[in-house]
């Protein structure tokens, strides 16, 4: 193999790892957010946990984000609780923000 080879491999080998790092940053902020948006739900501990996991489990492939906050401002919505869209927004970027900082990974 030449030099460029095994520089070209290397870039695709992080690529390859920081992919599955923004996957697995992205995974934990939905818990985090669904955490949250269960305690704001006013859920017990238990009871926000599967809130948590039912709403990573509803989530499509494709605009994900779009259908979490929908799903939270749906639910929050639902039980006459105060929210803004910008405050959602803010919540998820806090939880984006500790879900990295859990996984050790840099800002």
């Amino acid at each position: 193999m030449t030099t460029f080879d095994d520089r070209e491999k290397a870039h695709e080998k992080k690529f390859e790892h920081d992919q599955e790092l923004a996957f697995k940053a992205r995974a934990r902020r939905n818990h985090l957010f669904g955490l949250w948006a269960g305690k704001e739900l006013g859920l017990a501990a238990a009871a926000a946990e599967s809130y948590a996991r039912d709403l990573m489990a509803a989530l499509p492939a494709k605009h994900a984000d779009d259908a979490l906050l929908a799903k939270v401002s749906a639910d929050l919505k639902a039980r006459n609780l105060p929210h803004e869209h910008g405050r959602l927004h803010v919540e998820l970027d806090r939880c984006l923000a500790e879900a990295k900082k859990q996984l050790g990974i840099p800002r």
